[in-house]
């Protein structure tokens, strides 16, 4: 099973919207539930393309939330890279 974990500038960005969205206190257990599955299943999102090629990407447990990661294959990890309002002009574009 892939070994899935959040990086610094993820749990910043989580954070960040937690305060700024005004998030329930079981925001990260629900983020955790949403990443569970990418234990089994690592390649489970989209690839995305242009600056982010490369990574992929999951919906949170809200859907603007947009949880990028990247596959690690040979260290078999996923990591989160970061989390970010799809709303937002900084969020990733999703593939065409």
């Amino acid at each position: 099973m892939t070994q899935v974990e959040l990086s610094a500038a993820a749990l910043e960005d989580l954070d960040r919207l937690i305060h700024t969205h005004s998030l329930p206190a079981t925001t990260r257990a629900r983020v955790e539930r949403t990443l569970a599955p990418l234990g089994r299943f690592p390649l489970l999102g989209p690839a995305l393309t242009g600056r982010w090629a490369g990574l992929g990407f999951v919906l949170g447990p809200w859907r603007w939330m947009v949880i990028v990661y990247v596959h690690l294959e040979t260290e078999d990890r996923g990591v989160v890279v970061t989390i970010q309002d799809g709303r937002s002009s900084r969020a990733p574009d999703p593939p065409p």
